[in-house]
Formats: C-alpha cells, sequence, structure tokens
C-alpha cells in the first residue's frame, strides 16, 4: 500500500514539473479575481502610457505642454471653437485629458525606477547584514535611524539640496524605501543562515561565497519580489505627493501630483482640474496593490490554496 501511495505522489510530482511556468502563472492568476483585475488595469494604463506619443503626434490628444490661454478653465465638453475637452482644461489652457495620460508615463518611470532599485539596495544591505553577524549591528541601526525619519520629510530634504528633476525624485524615493526592504530580506537570511543545508554546505566546506549566492541570495527573491510591487505603489503615491508639495518633478511637466497642485485652489469651480489625477492616483495605486497581494498568496505555500 505504502509502495502504491509513494507512486503516486511520484507520478503527480512529475505532473507538476511538466507544468509550464506560463500556464501556472495563468493558473495562479485566474484563480485569483483581484489579481486578475489589478493586471488588467496596470495594462491599460501601460498601453496608454506607451501610446501617448503616438496619439498626441496622429492628433487624436494634445500636446499636455502646449499653452492655450484663450481655453483656460473650461468644463468638460466643447469649447466656442468647438474643440472637444473631454475633461476640460486646466489654469493654462492645457487639456486636462492629455496631460492625465502624459503623467502616466512619469508615475509608471518612477514606481517602476524605485521599485527595481530599492529592492536590490535593500536586497543586498539585507543579505550583507544577515549573513555576516559583525556587521548586522552597525548596518541595521544605520538603516533605522533612516526610517526614524518620516519618509516624505526625508524626501523633502532631499529633493531640496539636489534640486526638482526626475532623476532626484528616482533617488530620494529609493533612499527612503530601500531601509524596509533591507529589514525584509535580512529577517529571510537569518532564518535560511540557521537551515540544516546551509549547515550541511558549512559541514562540507563550501565557501561563503557559493553559500551565500547558491543557497541564501536565490531563497530571498520571493519576498523581495512582492515587496517590489508595493515599492512600486508607494513610489507612485510619493512622486505624487512631493510633485503637489512643490518639491518633486518641475511644474511645467504634467504629472499627477502637479496637476493636482496646479488646481487645487480652483477645486470649487473646477473640481474636474483634480478628479481625474486624483482618481488615476488611486486607481493605479489600488491595482498595484491588489497585484502585490495576489502575487503574495501565489508565492506563499501556506495561502496558495486558500485563493
Amino acid at each position: 500500500m505504502s509502495s502504491r501511495t509513494e507512486s503516486q505522489d511520484l507520478a503527480f510530482q512529475g505532473l507538476r514539473e511538466k507544468i509550464p511556468w506560463y500556464k501556472a502563472a495563468t493558473s495562479a492568476v485566474l484563480r485569483n479575481p483581484n489579481m486578475l483585475i489589478g493586471i488588467i488595469f496596470i495594462t491599460i494604463v501601460v498601453v496608454l502610457a506607451l501610446l501617448c506619443p503616438l496619439l498626441i503626434k496622429i492628433g487624436i490628444l494634445r500636446d499636455p505642454f502646449v499653452f492655450d490661454p484663450l481655453n483656460r478653465l473650461l468644463p468638460p465638453g466643447r469649447s466656442e471653437d468647438g474643440d472637444l475637452f473631454l475633461f476640460g482644461t486646466g489654469p493654462l489652457g492645457r487639456d486636462i485629458f492629455s496631460m492625465v495620460i502624459y503623467g502616466s508615463r512619469i508615475s509608471l518611470v518612477v514606481g517602476l525606477s524605485v521599485a527595481i532599485l530599492a529592492a536590490v539596495l535593500g536586497s543586498v544591505i539585507g543579505i550583507v547584514a544577515g549573513y555576516f553577524s559583525r556587521l548586522d549591528d552597525i548596518i541595521m541601526r544605520f538603516m533605522d535611524g533612516i526610517m526614524a525619519i518620516p519618509g516624505i520629510l526625508l524626501a523633502i530634504v532631499l529633493m531640496a539640496i539636489l534640486g526638482p528633476k526626475l532623476e532626484n525624485v528616482i533617488f530620494a524615493l529609493t533612499v527612503v524605501d530601500s531601509p524596509r526592504t533591507s529589514r525584509i530580506v535580512r529577517s529571510v537570511v537569518l532564518t535560511i543562515r540557521e537551515s540544516q543545508y546551509v549547515d550541511a554546505a558549512n559541514a562540507f566546506g563550501a565557501s561563503k561565497k557559493r553559500i551565500l549566492f547558491r543557497h541564501i541570495a536565490p531563497n530571498t527573491f520571493a519576498p523581495v519580489i512582492v515587496q517590489a510591487t508595493f515599492l512600486f505603489a508607494s513610489a507612485i503615491l510619493s512622486e505624487a505627493s512631493l510633485s503637489f508639495l512643490g518639491a518633486g518633478v518641475p511644474p511645467d511637466i504634467p504629472t499627477w501630483g502637479n496637476i493636482i497642485g496646479e488646481g487645487r485652489i480652483y477645486f470649487i469651480g473646477n473640481s474636474n482640474i483634480v478628479i481625474l489625477p486624483s482618481l488615476g492616483l488611486f486607481f493605479l495605486a489600488l491595482a498595484v496593490n491588489m497585484f502585490g497581494d495576489g502575487l503574495r498568496d501565489s508565492l506563499d505555500p501556506k495561502l496558495r490554496g486558500k485563493t
């Protein structure tokens, strides 16, 4: 009876191994409606952002950098000249819909850049701190010092020193978000370091370099990937906050934060200026978080069967 059970287990294991990765990923997405909704919305935003220059070139979207003082603060609809402004115009006469579509490009660039840089930098710091005990206290106390400062305040200080540029926004948010990733990776490394297969590798005389890159680093990928999705959403919101406060991307560049900041004094009579970029910001951050939650559930064996 036991041999039959073992043969069945081996057969099922063989079937699992033969399933292509893309089919497994598709199955995981279809089992999680929230993850599917998040992916659909993110895909729509990415496609619109990529097509934005082409849509401007062929005239479907207006150039978000062109000012039109004669058509400033128009409500959604057509102007006296018959021009269609789907969501109205801003204080400088720029088409709000075109600015929001263009602003999604800035949000995606900042979110993706910060997520990758903070995940990589935080992982390196966390692995070094978790594996090398002598450096642990020094590194993590420094990380704790950074985390003790409110993130948005630290980002504002860095932007005041560096100046309002897109690259500086990415750098500032990377500095703010890296310590959180380092703490997560460090805790994973501390657990892996005490595992039996690492003890066995040490017993067989494996070098620290081999243990680090063969056994420890690969096992941190799953939590880092999940953390990167939340860093993406956090970076989008932080960039919008910095731009809204005038400490982020230059005000002439149409980002969602700049549009909201530009329209806040006209909110009572022209709420359309603020509503569309606010909705875009809210739903994109929500979609990324939904995708991150689904990804975490798919990668966590304890939660995989509950989705």
